[in-house]
């Protein structure tokens, strides 16, 4: 085993994915947990992660015949708002057990931009569960939305899901604005309407069950149900708003889509076009060139090269130095 590489990591609601790889070689081994990263007292806890990316990096290490690892890029859903205690320990844990030197730690809203775009200035909509949009100039970082199923993530699946379902009670209510199409897709999904409170409202993962209703609201909005179609229209507005809030003002900045709602194709997309059109007329809409893993190995292959060319912010995007430890993941001892 020789030569030095790189670690990244992609933590979501999901669990963990994990790559190690080498600059100039590219990924060279995965792995994945289906186990997400406890939140406690002081949000997410450093030691969960730790507990599941050391074996997994030692193992990924011994694939791909790595002997040491340099780097690290963390992408992390809830660190912006739930990453103090990251922020705090995760360099110097790093370094004690990989011999990790410099560690970009970021919001996963980051990781899903850089894997979408890369460095170059633009914004990013992540539409999936939640919905959140992202900016930079590459002088800065804005942000707009992503604050939750209770309180925004306006135009994500949780909130067509939720419209949707809402849509159905009304129908079966009999008042204005509901859809017998959405009634009927309800109860072949949850049963009978009268029970879905029951359903929701005590479920811990509430967000992802109303989310799970939103590709039955686009099928029917394909079909042309009305009602379905001025809910999912009313979301690609949503997306697009979020997307000039954050979208620098200067030249013909790119706005990549990243995220499962974009499964719901042109029935979404082709209003989605229609007001970014009309609120970014110099704006052009962009596949998105990966997803938050590929953001996360673009990050620590950038890192491995030198400095970010993306700007830093505290809770964003930060880079840490430390002085390591040399950690030899051949034989588990450090040296």
């Amino acid at each position: 085993m020789t030569g030095t590489g790189y670690l990244a990591v992609d933590s979501g609601g999901s669990g963990l994915r994990v790559v190690v790889g080498a600059p100039g070689r590219g990924p060279l081994a995965r792995a994945s947990s289906d186990v997400p990263v406890r939140t406690g007292e002081r949000g997410l806890e450093p030691g969960h992660v730790m507990e599941q990316v050391v074996p997994m990096a030692r193992a990924l290490c011994a694939e791909a015949g790595l002997e040491r690892l340099e780097v690290a890029a963390i992408g992390a859903a809830g660190m912006a708002s739930l990453g103090d205690a990251l922020r705090a320990e995760l360099p110097d844990r790093l370094a004690r057990d990989l011999g990790v030197r410099r560690a970009a730690l970021a919001a996963d809203a980051v990781t899903a931009y850089v894997g979408a775009l890369g460095s170059r200035p633009g914004a990013v909509i992540a539409a999936g569960t939640g919905l959140i949009a992202i900016g930079t100039d590459l002088a800065r970082w804005r942000r707009a939305d992503g604050w939750g199923h209770l309180l925004g993530d306006c135009g994500g699946g949780a909130w067509i899901g939720r419209a949707g379902l809402e849509a159905a009670l009304r129908a079966h209510d009999g008042r204005h604005g509901g859809s017998a199409r959405l009634l009927a897709e309800t109860e072949e999904m949850f049963g009978p309407v009268t029970g879905l409170p029951g359903q929701v409202y005590p479920r811990a993962d509430r967000a992802a069950v109303l989310a799970s209703f939103a590709p039955r609201v686009g099928a029917c909005a394909a079909e042309g149900d009305p009602v379905a179609v001025g809910i999912v229209r009313a979301a690609a507005r949503h997306m697009a708003d979020a997307a000039a809030a954050v979208c620098p003002a200067e030249g013909a900045p790119a706005v990549g889509c990243t995220g499962g709602l974009l499964a719901l194709g042109e029935v979404l997309l082709a209003p989605l076009d229609k007001r970014l059109a009309e609120l970014l007329p110099g704006a052009r809409r962009v596949p998105a060139e990966g997803d938050p893993l590929d953001g996360a190995v673009r990050l620590a292959e950038d890192l491995s090269a030198g400095p970010l060319a993306l700007p830093s912010d505290e809770r964003m995007l930060c880079v840490t130095s430390t002085e390591g430890t040399d950690v030899t993941l051949a034989a588990g001892t450090r040296t």
